[in-house]
């Protein structure tokens, strides 16, 4: 068995782009982030000592996403998705859209996903 907490539509700013200028002047990133774990004890016990503690996994993602730089989000999905699956996570999806590209030509974001778990 395997539940889910689900961390949707996180807002940070952050420096990460292949261009200088992109790590220079930062811009608005979205992420994603789904932890799958077993609930069980923390269904049966209501202590939050038995299970994930979200605001936790927040400042993790947080601090990684306005204090790091990467050229690739590639790169910064891994790096979230990697500090993530430790202790009681067993898989992690993890998306990061970035809204500004710069490409010639109109979208509303290009996002990333990364799937990763504990063989």
């Amino acid at each position: 068995m395997s539940d889910k907490i689900l961390l949707q539509n996180m807002m940070f700013y952050g420096y990460h782009g292949v261009y200088e200028y992109e790590r220079e002047q930062g811009q608005r990133f979205y992420v994603d982030v789904e932890l799958s774990l077993d609930f069980g004890r923390a269904a049966t016990s209501d202590d939050l000592a038995d299970t994930l503690n979200y605001v936790l996994v927040y400042q993790q993602i947080k601090d990684i996403m306005e204090t790091r730089r990467f050229r690739l989000l590639e790169a910064l999905a891994e790096h979230i998705a990697n500090t993530l699956l430790t202790g009681r996570v067993n898989q992690v999806t993890v998306r990061v859209r970035k809204p500004q590209v710069p490409l010639p030509g109109q979208l509303d974001y290009i996002q990333i996903e990364v799937n990763r778990s504990i063989e």
